[in-house]
């Protein structure tokens, strides 16, 4: 099993920039690819990163494409989110999730989540 903890999270003006950290408690992170998702008040959980164990595959939807990177350090056991150009809509409860092997893009694909962590854009 694998334990996470965000962190990184606050209150940015429009078109300013945060970076989210994950950070994964076990001695093979390498093994779990790792996704970032965010869900805002009314509104479903949405896919918006995610990346393999060895962080040579990665892939973000359309919707945060050019502006938000998902990467990872295998040795310090931390995924990170940088998110660049935030709008007001980008506010949410940020999570990140982790599965053993294999990734995917809706919630079900990932077995292990953190509590979260709120990022507020103000305009």
């Amino acid at each position: 099993q694998v334990q996470l903890v965000e962190s990184g999270g606050g209150l940015v003006q429009a078109g300013g920039s945060l970076r989210l950290s994950c950070a994964a408690s076990g001695r093979t992170f390498s093994s779990y690819a790792m996704g970032w998702f965010r869900q805002a008040p009314g509104k479903e959980r949405e896919f918006v990163a995610a990346i393999s164990g060895r962080g040579v595959t990665t892939y973000v939807p359309d919707s945060v494409k050019g502006r938000f990177t998902i990467s990872r350090d295998n040795a310090k056991n931390t995924a990170y989110l940088q998110m660049n150009s935030l709008k007001p809509e980008d506010t949410a409860v940020y999570y990140c999730a982790a599965n053993y092997l294999r990734w995917g893009r809706q919630s079900d694909d990932f077995a292990y989540w953190g509590q979260g962590t709120q990022v507020t854009v103000s305009s």
